[in-house]
């Protein structure tokens, strides 16, 4: 078969910078408490006209542009969200119209936080048994807006999310480089630990739901924390086992930014002693299926990511699942940046390298 690899990256957050000031004074808490915690120091905002599929529709053109490829060559569009823009029709649907893909299927995947990496490995496989040679590429989409369903006052969650989506371009790639491996692990038995009770078909939306808040994202923050700490360590090292692949051969791990705190604390667990951990979560907060694919591009627009290093992603999120993916990186270094910055002026003069284990920047200071 065909190497399937990832042949294009972009990304696109919201103009709307919103403080950590901001946000702890409605959920009753101090700045300096939230950057404590979670080593979140600002987030990005989607304005009133943006919804998701605006945000997935900018990170798909960029990716494109960058990829070199126009929309009418792919053979699916998959966006991987947990806030679409409506329960249907699919918010892929919209950006194939946005983006122009008249030729793609388009379909959504929900696997919440680790929706990226779960549309990674279908899209691959899709790839690789493909059989129109007008469409040899794919488009994979992680997307949210978080800040829409999101409970002010509470500070379990209100302090964690941002708004943003990042992209990829899957397409066949050189021998030897590409998807080496995928695994995807679900935990039903622990839905309840994050999720949005009301507007669907068991609780649908009324008054009632409205006044009991019934359609605000709620999360069992320390049960969570046990989770990823639980199974996290065991999925990377099964992976790898199935890849055949030493631990000491990845070069790069890009976790789903969920709290960078955490990220931290589970880091030494993983026994990845050659590989930078990469972490976005101190500009841009939690961006749910976006951060793994937000945080890629900004590596890999930085030249963080040279060609033939092994790079390992990991999402994690409610379900709960986690997905993870195994990638012998296809791209060249980049050669320039967007006619406009990636993530805007003040992200751009405060460009910073990722580093091993921690924080980018003052963020745990």
């Amino acid at each position: 078969m065909t190497p399937i690899g990832i042949v294009g990256t972009g990304s696109y957050v919201p103009e709307n910078v919103v403080s950590n000031e901001e946000v702890a004074a409605r959920a009753g808490v101090t700045a300096a408490w939230i950057e404590e915690r979670t080593g979140i120091g600002r987030r990005h905002r989607a304005a009133d006209h943006e919804a998701t599929s605006d945000l997935a529709a900018e990170a798909a053109r960029r990716a494109l542009q960058q990829a070199g490829v126009s929309a009418d060559r792919l053979g699916f569009v998959l966006v991987a969200t947990s806030t679409p823009d409506h329960p249907q029709p699919a918010t892929a649907s919209i950006v194939q119209d946005l983006i122009g893909a008249r030729r793609a299927a388009a379909f959504d995947v929900n696997a919440v936080c680790s929706g990226f990496v779960y549309g990674l490995a279908v899209g691959t496989h899709m790839l690789r048994g493909a059989t129109d040679p007008a469409a040899p590429y794919g488009l994979v989409v992680g997307a949210d807006v978080y800040s829409r369903i999101l409970d002010p006052a509470d500070r379990r969650t209100a302090v964690l999310f941002g708004d943003g989506a990042g992209a990829v371009v899957l397409g066949p790639v050189p021998a030897g480089l590409g998807m080496v491996e995928t695994a995807l692990l679900g935990r039903g038995d622990q839905h309840r630990l994050i999720g949005v009770a009301a507007g669907g078909s068991r609780r649908p939306a009324s008054a009632r739901t409205v006044a009991e808040g019934g359609h605000w994202f709620r999360m069992d923050g320390r049960a969570v924390r046990g989770f990823v700490h639980e199974a996290l360590p065991g999925a990377v090292a099964a992976l790898l086992d199935r890849a055949g692949v030493p631990a000491k051969e990845v070069r790069h791990f890009v976790p789903h930014q969920a709290n960078g705190v955490m990220l931290n604390q589970v880091w030494p667990e993983l026994g990845l002693p050659e590989a930078a951990m990469h972490l976005t979560v101190d500009r841009h907060a939690n961006t749910g299926a976006a951060s793994v694919a937000i945080t890629l591009d900004t590596v890999h627009r930085r030249g963080g990511l040279e060609r033939g290093d092994l790079v390992l992603l990991a999402g994690f999120g409610g379900g709960m699942n986690i997905g993870a993916a195994l990638v012998r990186w296809a791209l060249d270094q980049p050669v320039g940046r967007y006619g406009e910055p990636v993530f805007g002026a003040e992200d751009e003069a405060a460009d910073r390298p990722a580093s091993r284990g921690l924080l980018s920047g003052a963020a745990l200071r």
